[in-house]
């Protein structure tokens, strides 16, 4: 019986681990530093928590910051910002936006996807409803191998920047996340498929006619 249940522990743990592993070999060669990366028009925020009194925590003011970097070193033209809003009093598009231009980002160059609650929304939604084929994935190294083999997945093509400017209180918290997280990343990407809120389209560069 001993047996059995450690057959059963380490078979567990190995799926646990297994798409972990897969996704961190998936991304070396898609993952660059802000200098290196091909540009693109746009890139993607992913969200990341906000603070009680609705500003964005540590790791996402990192997200948005790195990709205002891009922005204004002509790496990316548009700054799609994702996140949760499903709440009236939890807004993460709003609060990027708000950051992004306090970093000096105009409005114009902003776009908002007030339905990106996890990673695969926020993927499924930049090519379905916002028209993206290509994009910069901006995030911490614990998320990057999610996001970029989940988008990658999904139609969209995409290389990412590491948004790691400090060293993160609760680091091992996001890490261990990662497990349960990129497993269920991959019975979406290959088996379930589910499909997030949608809407219009609202192409951030529509086609000139």
């Amino acid at each position: 019986m001993r047996k059995m249940t450690h057959k059963i522990f380490f078979t567990i743990l190995i799926i646990s681990i297994l798409p972990r592993l897969i996704t961190f070999w998936y991304v070396r060669k898609r993952t660059y530093s802000i200098e290196a990366v091909p540009a693109q028009r746009a890139a993607i925020v992913f969200g990341a928590g906000l603070w009680r009194d609705g500003s964005p925590t540590p790791v996402l003011k990192d997200r948005v910051a790195t990709a205002v970097d891009l922005y204004f070193t002509g790496k990316a033209e548009k700054l799609l910002m994702s996140g949760d809003n499903r709440f009236e009093d939890y807004n993460e598009p709003k609060a990027m936006k708000e950051y992004a231009m306090q970093l000096g980002v105009p409005v114009e160059d902003i776009v908002l996807d007030y339905a990106g609650r996890r990673t695969y929304d926020t993927c499924y939604r930049a090519n379905a409803i916002f028209g993206l084929r290509e994009s910069i994935l901006v995030t911490q190294k614990f998320h990057l191998p999610r996001a970029i083999y989940t988008c990658n997945n999904l139609g969209l093509s995409a290389n990412g920047v590491s948004a790691d400017r400090r060293t993160y209180r609760d680091s091992r918290y996001w890490q261990l996340r990662e497990l349960p997280a990129t497993f269920v990343a991959f019975l979406q990407v290959h088996i379930t498929r589910p499909t997030p809120i949608l809407g219009a389209p609202e192409s951030i560069f529509p086609s000139k006619k």
